[in-house]
Parts: structure tokens; C-alpha cells; sequence
């Protein structure tokens, strides 16, 4: 039976010192060692904080029935989220667009290739010329 491993949680202040020590670390993979985390982790960390600061990063624990998750960011459910939300329908308005006119033109390109198949009933052979 394996050994089932508690996930641990790290604090915000913890991060952020991680994430200001990879800045001045020669090689991330040793401070990850050191540290005792997945190097990837760390990258992670520090993609999530260049990407929206502090408040990217995940805070210990489950987040609340206030913060929902969006594409592994926690959002705030206030107007933050609500224009998070109305950006995702935008999104995926346009994908439906797109794969609506990429419909349409195969449809139009079979119909073409449909017309253009020789019709079947004739004798399939080839014309004499004699």
C-alpha cells in the first residue's frame, strides 16, 4: 500500500523571499534543494508573481467561498472577477466564430469536390477512339 504525502503549503511572505532569492541564486536548481521544494514549483511561483504580483500567488490553504480559481490564478469574486468572467465569454465567442466560418468553408469545399466526382451508371470504360 503506498504511502500517502500530505501536500505542504508554503506562506505568501515564504514566496515572495523564495522568489527574490532565485533573483540573486546561480543556480535555481540547488536553492531548490536546499529548500526542499520541486524546482518546478519555484517557477511556478515566480511566473504566477510576474504575472499579476503578489496577489497571483496562491495563499495557504484552500482558497475562500469569496475567490474563485481561473486558469490557476485566485481571482476575487468582485468586479475583478465579474470582468474576468465577461473576458472568458468574449473568448470563447470568438473560438465559436472561428470554428463556425472553418464549418462553413469545409462544407462549401465538399459540396465543390461532391460536384466535381464523375456521376456513376455510365459503362465505367474508356471511349474507343477507332
Amino acid at each position: 500500500m503506498p504511502i500517502s504525502r500530505r501536500r505542504k503549503r508554503w506562506s505568501l511572505e515564504f514566496k515572495l523571499q523564495v522568489i527574490a532569492r532565485m533573483d540573486d541564486a546561480v543556480n535555481v536548481t540547488v536553492l531548490a534543494e536546499e529548500l526542499g521544494i520541486n524546482r518546478e514549483l519555484l517557477y511556478l511561483w515566480r511566473r504566477k508573481y510576474q504575472a499579476g504580483g503578489a496577489s497571483a500567488l496562491p495563499p495557504v490553504g484552500r482558497p475562500s467561498h469569496l475567490s474563485r480559481l481561473v486558469d490557476g490564478l485566485v481571482v476575487e469574486s468582485s468586479a475583478n472577477g465579474i470582468e474576468a468572467k465577461q473576458r472568458r465569454i468574449d473568448e470563447l465567442e470568438r473560438k465559436i466564430g472561428q470554428q463556425q466560418v472553418e464549418l462553413d468553408f469545409f462544407r462549401a469545399a465538399l459540396r465543390h469536390v461532391g460536384d466535381q466526382q464523375p456521376r456513376k451508371g455510365g459503362s465505367g470504360g474508356t471511349t474507343s477512339t477507332r
